[in-house]
């Protein structure tokens, strides 16, 4: 036996251990004031998973609130186009509020309750976890704040506004890059000092246990919900599937399912920003080594002396150093494939997929897109491949333009950049 058939036999739905590790990676690394509400957290969510009341009214609200199942549309013009396997999207930018992010905003918010928590925060990058957190938030009648980088939030400036005019508060973060991971930081010492009332709604599958494991089982509606849908339409399950990762949440989403099916490779895309150089991209994989990052042990980008480095990507729900510990111990079982997309390829893949099916991802999402697009190609056309379209892309017209106002100011040797 091979050891990818080795490999496959294994039970993967058995991670993580009791203390929140994927192998060597997760775990719960914070100040010790934390530890309490981490605790208090995962005894809480043990007890709402083997709960019939919460889980029904969980679905309840995923049906008439968020708008589930999401469809899983036949990309018809993009696999003429291609001309090799058939595509189809999991369309998550159908979900109320426009990307996957409110599954599990929706999912915490239930167990704030359940906890008699009466004050949500959180951290955005793309902005689309901060809206789906202040449109939860607001739904239940929760004081809302919201901590997001100032760079973040220039690029960012719709999802702001539609933050603002839900209720929540948001609060600019300068120090440091002014992206992501300034604003987790941010949100952490807020929960420090709050943590009698408050409920911190983490937005990725990132952090200490319990939360890498508990954004992981609520986006997974994401592939269980596609894993149905795939067999009804073609009768067997796909070939392949593609999805963006910054922490990782709609990837591990999509992919969770059917990682004990061995028959269906799947494939990770990370942010290949501008080139190789450290600080000009946000490849964990292509550039990290093993380290510890706002709570949790995996793949981190830093320089030799363990500082972390500073990232790029045309996406900011893409810029972050470190990556959810479930992909970390993923790629070293080598269950799933990762590799990455540059700024360049991601807007041309969204210009593509724009055209060709009327369907304007978000930049995140383009990069998952911009791979499935040479993939495709090198398949029969027998072969399928799910892209999960995690987000859509209204958020991102202002930057796109701005992008491409740069893009035609540049000399041809620019040009021909990555």
């Amino acid at each position: 036996m091979n050891p990818k058939e080795e490999t496959l036999k294994m039970n993967y739905a058995a991670q993580p251990d009791a203390g929140g590790h994927f192998g060597p990676y997760g775990g719960m690394f914070v100040p010790e004031i934390l530890v309490h509400p981490l605790q208090e957290l995962t005894r809480a969510y043990a007890e709402a998973r083997q709960d019939p009341a919460f889980h029904a009214e969980l679905a309840h609200l995923l049906k008439e609130f968020v708008g589930r199942p999401t469809a899983l549309t036949y990309a018809r013009r993009a696999t003429e186009q291609l001309g090799g396997a058939k595509i189809y999207l999991k369309r998550e930018d159908l979900c109320h509020t426009g990307a996957h992010k409110i599954n599990s905003s929706l999912g915490q918010v239930l167990l704030a309750r359940r906890m008699g928590k009466t004050r949500i925060i959180a951290e955005t990058g793309a902005g689309q976890h901060g809206v789906a957190t202040a449109t939860v938030s607001a739904m239940f009648g929760l004081e809302c704040v919201v901590y997001m980088g100032a760079v973040d939030m220039e690029r960012q400036a719709l999802n702001v506004y539609r933050m603002r005019r839900l209720g929540a508060k948001v609060v600019g973060v300068t120090s440091g890059q002014q992206t992501l991971k300034e604003a987790i930081s941010e949100a952490m010492r807020d929960w420090v000092t709050h943590i009698d009332d408050t409920h911190y709604i983490i937005g990725s599958a990132l952090g200490a246990h319990p939360y890498p494991m508990m954004v992981r089982d609520f986006q997974s509606v994401i592939g269980t919900e596609s894993r149905e849908q795939i067999l009804e339409k073609e009768g067997r399950l796909p070939d392949h599937l593609v999805a963006c990762v910054g922490g990782g949440s709609n990837a591990i989403g999509l992919f969770y399912p059917f990682l004990n099916d061995a028959g269906v490779e799947m494939t990770g895309v990370e942010a290949g920003g501008l080139g190789a150089g450290l600080g000009e991209h946000a490849a964990r994989f292509q550039g990290g080594k093993l380290g510890i990052l706002q709570g949790t042990k995996t793949y981190v980008l830093q320089d030799g002396e363990g500082q972390i480095s500073l990232t790029h990507s045309v996406s900011a729900g893409l810029d972050y150093a470190a990556i959810g510990p479930e992909h970390a111990w993923l790629k070293d079982m080598g269950r799933v494939n990762y590799t990455s997309v540059g700024d360049r390829e991601a807007v041309e893949a969204l210009g593509k997929l724009s055209r060709w099916e009327g369907i304007l991802p978000a930049l995140e999402t383009a990069h998952g897109i911009a791979y499935a697009l040479r993939l495709a190609p090198t398949l029969s056309k027998d072969s399928i491949i799910i892209v999960n379209c995690s987000g859509r892309g209204d958020k991102d017209v202002q930057q796109l333009a701005q992008w491409e106002a740069a893009q035609a100011a540049l000399t041809p040797q620019e040009a021909l950049a990555p």
